[in-house]
């Protein structure tokens, strides 16, 4: 994985242990001056010895064509790993494309991304195949997640079903996040959650994977909801 360092720092040479180098008379020595710099260059959090970097791991699940692989490249500041594959006639009888009709490819293993929500908070994404035959997958996606997205799509709300009882049987933390569709009917946060018949600890939130501040705060809500469900 990419380690959080700043862009400053030379490779392989930690500021905090630039040899002094003899004065020439004019000022700072060149190695003391650049190690200031770089010290400058440096936030609190960095030379904070006693914090480090939290990695945490997110899965984002949810039913075919829900939005899964649109959610991590929008909010992704690396460039995503995707694992898409054209969709052929061999699918045909499996994948319903009547609410998705324009959708040519199909994720076979798994969406990969990283954002940094905070100076020492940063979130690796990890999307989920959606058709049932790619479940097998899901155990070891989830291994070691901290908490879950599941998305859902109101024109489809059954296809998100097999993901709320995973997470729940495996007593993973999740939200439900509703992607709005384009042309599809607006519904209350609390419609969805009757219709899903989701806990009232759960939270449920209406959001568009296409934008990232959207995204961002759907990360935001599942964060705050894994430490409260499991504050250790």
């Amino acid at each position: 994985m990419d380690s959080v360092v700043s862009e400053g720092v030379t490779e392989g040479v930690s500021p905090a242990f630039v040899p002094a180098q003899p004065s020439s008379g004019h000022g700072a020595p060149p190695a003391v001056a650049r190690q200031e710099e770089l010290q400058e260059e440096l936030q609190a959090w960095q030379t904070d010895r006693t914090r480090a970097p939290i990695a945490t791991k997110i899965v984002v699940a949810g039913g075919f064509g829900v939005g899964k692989t649109t959610l991590v490249t929008a909010v992704s500041e690396i460039q995503p790993l995707q694992t898409e594959a054209l969709m052929t006639t061999a699918s045909e009888d499996t994948d319903d494309l009547t609410a998705t009709p324009d959708k040519t490819t199909t994720t076979v293993a798994m969406d990969f991304g990283r954002i940094t929500l905070d100076d020492d908070l940063v979130l690796y994404l990890f999307g989920t195949p959606g058709q049932q035959r790619f479940w097998f997958m899901w155990d070891d996606l989830v291994r070691g997640a901290i908490g879950a997205v599941v998305l859902a799509d109101t024109r489809r709300l059954p296809d998100c079903f097999p993901a709320l009882d995973y997470f729940e049987s495996c007593g993973l933390p999740y939200v439900v996040a509703v992607n709005h569709f384009d042309g599809s009917d607006e519904f209350a946060a609390d419609d969805v959650r009757e219709a899903l018949t989701v806990p009232p600890h759960i939270p449920v939130l209406i959001m568009d994977a296409r934008k990232r501040i959207s995204v961002v705060e759907t990360l935001l809500a599942l964060v705050g909801h894994a430490l409260d469900a499991t504050p250790e």
